[in-house]
């Protein structure tokens, strides 16, 4: 079975501690298998579980849950899980163990080059084409070769991202994005990013963007949606109900206004939630203090802001929205 190595769990898993679940979801490692469609994909399952206890990781980090707990329940809606930009499947574990303590199987998995131990791929076009196509992978895997699939109900999925992940839902749902539209933030000696290179080159990706029409709902958090990069004619097969989130104050490239900008095209409007006095990284799960030493920029909210209250009702939202409209 996979093992995530400690590196990854360092500057992530241990800032999922703090909010430890009422109950204890199962955990499971995946991985979804090289194919033609891209490299192995790791990853996480969590699951309803009857037996609380906690599961000690590699490094000596500890993670509340199960290990390889009997699924609990049967013909159970699946929610597939986005990380932001050099984040990893460890980002929500919160949520993750939220959704699964409601009756949900959750199942995340690392967009390779793109993570919090290889950021080699970040700033490449190739990381934007092909994160939606994770995405479907996952979906298939799940649905398909997991040896649990059994339990899952094909016909209620949903899908959690945040950040560049909510990017990547709305792309997996219907949205067709515009790569060229990106050519202005490439003016200037200065922008030397491999996108704008590509962009300088003529290689700008221009195939069809990969859907994925199992997905029924979706929580998308924070997109980081440039000028041009969606407008209403490449939205208009954005059709599913969506949970819109945006930070207050924005942050990583994230541009409140735009959000704004993208709950209006959207041909169906979502329901859309503004956190006062928050940033971008209030969306990640709060930190202890080793890791808030660490890592600030990840745990540094506005003055006056709780990450931990603010988490209690966001993960409660996120087990309503799922339940109505996957039931």
């Amino acid at each position: 079975m996979l093992r995530p190595r400690l590196g990854e769990l360092v500057l992530i898993v241990v800032a999922c501690l703090a909010a430890t679940p009422a109950n204890t979801a199962g955990l499971r490692f995946i991985e979804v298998p090289a194919d033609a469609g891209g490299p192995a994909l790791a990853g996480m399952v969590w699951t309803p579980c009857a037996a609380p206890s906690e599961v000690a990781l590699d490094g000596g980090v500890v993670l509340p849950g199960v290990k390889d707990c009997p699924v609990a329940g049967n013909r159970l809606p699946l929610i597939v899980v986005s990380h932001g930009r050099r984040g990893s499947f460890l980002g929500h574990i919160d949520t993750a163990a939220a959704l699964a303590d409601a009756g949900f199987v959750v199942a995340a998995i690392n967009h390779p080059g793109d993570t919090a131990s290889d950021s080699s791929r970040t700033d490449e076009f190739s990381v934007l084409v092909e994160r939606p196509a994770d995405m479907k992978r996952l979906t298939d895997f799940m649905l398909g070769a997991w040896k649990e699939a059994a339990v899952l109900d094909p016909k209620r999925v949903g899908l959690f991202g945040f950040s560049r992940g909510a990017y990547t839902g709305l792309v997996v749902i219907g949205g067709n994005p515009d790569f060229g539209a990106l050519a202005p933030l490439c003016d200037g000696d200065g922008a030397t990013t491999p996108k704008c290179q590509a962009i300088r080159d003529g290689l700008v990706p221009t195939g069809a963007a990969v859907h994925d029409s199992r997905i029924r709902a979706a929580v998308l958090a924070d997109p980081p949606l440039y000028e041009g990069l969606f407008n209403q004619e490449r939205l208009a097969n954005v059709t599913i109900s969506i949970l819109l989130w945006r930070s207050a104050l924005g942050g990583d490239g994230v541009v409140p206004a735009s959000v704004d900008t993208l709950e209006q095209m959207l041909p169906v409007r979502p329901d859309f939630r503004i956190v006062p006095n928050s940033s971008h990284f209030s969306f990640l799960a709060p930190c202890p203090p080793k890791l808030a030493e660490a890592v600030p920029i990840l745990c540094t909210d506005p003055p006056g802001f709780d990450r931990k209250a603010f988490h209690s009702a966001f993960n409660d939202a996120a087990v309503s929205f799922f339940r109505t409209q996957l039931k």
